[in-house]
């Protein structure tokens, strides 16, 4: 199991939009070297959403080659298609990763069976280690503790990254689901109670910009000390809230920028950040004293 600070890694690109691949080899030694548990490749912030399926699995099989194995990559796969995922699930194995992380099918709103089946389908099709991400926020589609239990029944299936925010759920999920399932935040601005509640880790935006600070806070969190996991997050709530500002991830793109990590390029519907948040990210990054 994987526990600590995953990073859901952004993809840099040119102006032109096309994935700069000098500065994602730097951003991957950049994490290897601040103490980051694992990358996420090609999530939510690195842009899936608008990467071909080509590139899709290029910056997969990139970030793969820039670990060298010194960092565990796990590939974002999910899509709305039951055969699209099982399609990307299976191109990512054999592109080395060290396992999954599918989102609900966004969209289309399938039932809870619809959800067993559809994850059911993918982990059948793979030998591969599968996590589950339920965001309702982005996909109007909440997987309930009772299907993810069901799911946990499943050999592959290892974890989830909750995103709901709700930390009720860590006590249910972990009731139905056992002590070897891993329960990942997928909210920032909860991830350090997330963890002190029983969480295994994060799959953070904000480790993108901070990934020493975030890593050092919820291994304090996961370890129980709790003075000194809350003492860390105080220095990050800024960063928790001003990177969702405008829509991930447009701000964290930004911030990386500030910080001559990357370019700013970025996919449109995306658009940069616009000039009047400047000040409030900067602020945010001057209180976690990155910059």
């Amino acid at each position: 199991m994987i526990q600590g600070s995953i990073v859901a890694l952004v993809t840099p690109m040119n102006n032109d939009g096309s994935v700069d691949e000098d500065s994602l080899k730097k951003l991957v030694e950049f994490h290897i070297a601040q103490g980051t548990d694992a990358l996420v490749a090609v999530g939510t912030t690195g842009e899936s959403a608008t990467l071909t399926t080509d590139e899709h699995c290029q910056v997969i099989q990139s970030i793969v080659n820039y670990a060298g194995g010194k960092i565990p990559v796990i590939a974002g796969t999910g899509a709305n298609s039951t055969a699209e995922a099982i399609m990307l699930t299976e191109k990512a194995q054999k592109l080395g990763v060290d396992g999954c992380l599918l989102v609900t099918p966004y969209y289309n709103k399938p039932t809870q069976q619809g959800l067993f089946l559809h994850y059911k389908a993918i982990a059948e099709a793979v030998d591969i280690p599968i996590i589950l991400y339920n965001v309702p926020g982005r996909t109007a589609c909440d997987m309930l503790p009772e299907t993810i239990g069901r799911l946990a029944k499943i050999a592959n299936i290892i974890g989830v990254k909750e995103a709901t925010g709700d930390l009720k759920r860590i006590i249910q999920i972990r009731e139905l689901c056992g002590d070897e399932f891993a329960i990942y935040s997928g909210d920032d601005s909860s991830s350090c109670e997330f963890c002190l509640a029983g969480g295994n880790g994060t799959i953070t935006v904000t480790g993108n910009v901070a990934p020493c600070l975030v890593h050092k806070m919820i291994m304090a969190a996961i370890d129980g000390n709790r003075e000194a996991a809350l003492a860390i997050d105080a220095k990050l709530t800024g960063l928790h809230k001003q990177l969702f500002i405008q829509s991930n991830p447009i701000p964290v793109k930004w911030a990386m920028t500030r910080m001559n990590m990357m370019g700013r390029g970025i996919r449109l519907p995306l658009t940069p950040l616009t000039d009047d948040c400047f000040e409030t990210v900067e602020k945010a990054m001057r209180q976690a004293e990155i910059i």
